[in-house]
């Protein structure tokens, strides 16, 4: 790995020489823009607005629009000469609790590694936050940026994550989600079973990008020459499900069967609850009523002769 800063974490007076290192990569399949006739690569030229001239790289710098046709031209010595206590140290500035950190605002990973004069303040920091099971409140300046981030121990590494600021995380504002929606003690017991039948401990290792590895049969059975086999489609479920508790009881029933496990007794809530379900919580609005089942004649005829019996008997 190739280290992409170097500074130091400003750690109270201790100060903590590091170089930071992606902890990340894309695993993504890349692919050209090509002319779809001959296979051509499409080419894009940076070319000046004014002049109608091609500009080199080097020669690209950023412009800020003030509007009116102003724009105030910014080179890399500008960026360079912030006046950023963060260009060249990760400042830290509070420890809180792990938990309190909600993880929609984490961006990027990075490692850091210690230089070797820096060993020991690291292994310090390190220890510290691992057995206080906190995390540091950091401020950094990377890529031209001062961003917010956290600093935690991962596998006996300091991790440095990214964040998001929090002006930049969107409100989440569903108008549905204001009506006043319960749900029957049973549906939460039956939810909770299938919680608890698919149940496990996380282990990323067991999952796999299925799109990715599609994608990389194509391409190869195109170089070959070969026919691709499509795999074939599972049965969508009907669209018209109507009980919430019935699709809840398939689910648990299914995943239980998909571990060889024999389904339980059901839960006292749904037992207690039977007769609410005639009622039943509706999942879409389609779906007719039912007509109500008709008494059969068996059932008169039992009857009937269970009063012979008594009369016999007597």
């Amino acid at each position: 790995m190739r280290a992409i800063w170097k500074g130091a974490v400003s750690f109270g007076l201790v100060s903590i020489a590091v170089r930071l290192y992606s902890a990340t990569e894309e695993k993504d399949i890349r692919f050209h823009q090509v002319h779809r006739d001959d296979g051509g690569r499409i080419k894009y030229k940076r070319v000046c607005s004014v002049d109608g001239e091609e500009v080199a790289y080097d020669d690209i710098a950023k412009g800020y629009d003030l509007g009116g046709g102003e724009m105030v031209i910014l080179t890399d010595d500008d960026f360079a000469d912030l006046p950023l206590t963060t260009s060249r140290a990760i400042e830290v500035l509070e420890f809180v609790p792990t938990e309190q950190v909600d993880p929609i605002l984490y961006n990027k990973a990075y490692y850091l590694e210690p230089e070797q004069t820096a060993a020991k303040p690291y292994a310090l920091l390190r220890d510290a936050l691992t057995n206080t099971d906190r995390v540091a409140v950091v401020k950094v300046a990377l890529r031209q940026r001062e961003q917010l981030a956290t600093l935690r121990v991962r596998d006996n590494v300091l991790v440095l994550n990214t964040m998001l600021w929090p002006d930049e995380i969107r409100a989440a504002k569903f108008d549905i989600l204001d009506e006043d929606i319960t749900a029957r003690p049973a549906e939460l017991a039956m939810a909770g079973s299938l919680i608890e039948s698919m149940a496990a401990d996380f282990d990323p290792s067991t999952y796999t990008d299925n799109y990715r590895e599609a994608l990389q049969e194509v391409i190869e059975a195109k170089v070959a020459g070969r026919e691709v086999v499509q795999p074939e489609e599972a049965e969508e479920a009907p669209a018209a499900a109507v009980d919430l508790m019935a699709a809840l009881r398939a689910s648990v029933e299914r995943a239980r069967a998909a571990r060889g496990e024999e389904a339980p007794a059901a839960p006292a809530a749904e037992a207690e609850s039977d007769a609410e379900e005639q009622q039943p919580t509706p999942i879409k609005k389609a779906a007719a009523k039912q007509a109500p089942a008709k008494k059969t004649a068996p059932a008169k005829k039992t009857t009937a002769a269970k009063k012979t019996a008594t009369k016999k008997s007597a």
